[in-house]
Order: structure tokens, then sequence, then C-alpha cells
């Protein structure tokens, strides 16, 4: 049950935008430009990154989310679990393993980034366009997971299914209708 009297009990990121729509508009258009706009990063990659740092951060709403819509752009059942369990064993591609270290540190201990971090990135192939935009979507959603939990939005399975097929068919675009 969100902390927020207004909200209601399935509230979701749609309707906390709406307490300052000014400043959601923005917010949504930063969704769209960086998870669906040009990058080296596919929808795909952005959106496990997004799942993955939802779910190190435990955010209930936003791992649920991502987590489904990672998988309807093909990232296999399991290898999310599998990230957070063991990210030395879990089955993605090597190419995506320092990037997903990268975004687990970023996001557990961010203090203590070095060099060595961005190099094992470059070292794997990545531009320095791809490992900006991965840091924007680990930013992004440290960001909104701390929005959602300190609203105390949780969602549920159903909520979390409908909003991932959603943002894969439709993107982020369509919730500004929300903040006419």
């Amino acid at each position: 049950m969100p902390f927020f009297p207004s909200l209601a009990h399935d509230a979701g990121v749609r309707h906390i935008l709406q307490l300052n729509k000014a400043v959601g508009r923005h917010l949504i258009a930063l969704h769209q430009a960086l998870l669906r706009g040009d990058s080296p990063l596919s929808a795909a990659q952005h959106e496990l990154i997004a799942a993955y740092v939802s779910g190190l951060n435990a955010c209930e709403y936003c791992y649920g989310v991502h987590s489904e819509t990672a998988r309807a752009f093909g990232v296999a059942e399991g290898v999310l679990e599998a990230l957070l369990g063991d990210p030395e064993r879990a089955p993605v591609e090597p190419r995506m393993r320092p990037l997903l270290a990268y975004a687990r540190k970023l996001t557990l201990a961010p203090s203590k980034m070095t060099q060595a971090d961005a190099d094992a990135v470059f070292a794997a192939g990545w531009s320095e366009r791809a490992l900006h935009d991965a840091v924007l979507t680990t930013c992004l959603f440290n960001f909104m997971n701390r929005l959602l939990e300190g609203h105390g939005c949780k969602g549920s399975r159903e909520l979390h299914a409908l909003r991932g097929a959603a943002l894969k068919e439709e993107g982020y675009a369509p919730l500004l209708s929300y903040l006419e």
C-alpha cells in the first residue's frame, strides 16, 4: 500500500509522476530517449541493466516490471535470478559481464569505482558511449528505485506483467498521456 493517501493501492510510476507533472514529463522523456533511443546498447540490454539494478536494490516494483520487459525482449527466464544469486556464473553473454559488473559496483559501492572497472568494459569491446549509456541506465534506475520505494509502491505480478508487455511494445512515450 503506498505511503501517500492520494495514491491508489495499485499505484505505479504514472501515478507518482502526476504529483508533479512538469518533472514527470521530463523524466518520461529521459526514459524514452535513453532506453529506446539511439544507443550502442539494445533495448534488451538496457532493460537487463534496469532490472538487474532494481533487483540489487530490492525494488519490487521496478524489478518486477523491468524483468518482465527484459524477458519480453528475449532475455531468457532465470537470467536475472542467476545474476542476483551468482553474477560470475550467470548465463549471460561474456561481453555483457563487465558491463553488468560495472552496474553492480556503481549501484552497491559507487565510491569504489576505478579505472580498472572501465578498462574491463572497454577490453570487452564496448565504446565509451556504450559505457556512458550503461552508467546513465544504472543511475536512472537507482533513482527510480528510490522514487518507488519512497512512495511505498510495490505493484503486483499482474501489474508487472502488464506494464512489462506495454513497455516492450510501446516504449515509454505513451506514459506522457497521463501527464497532460
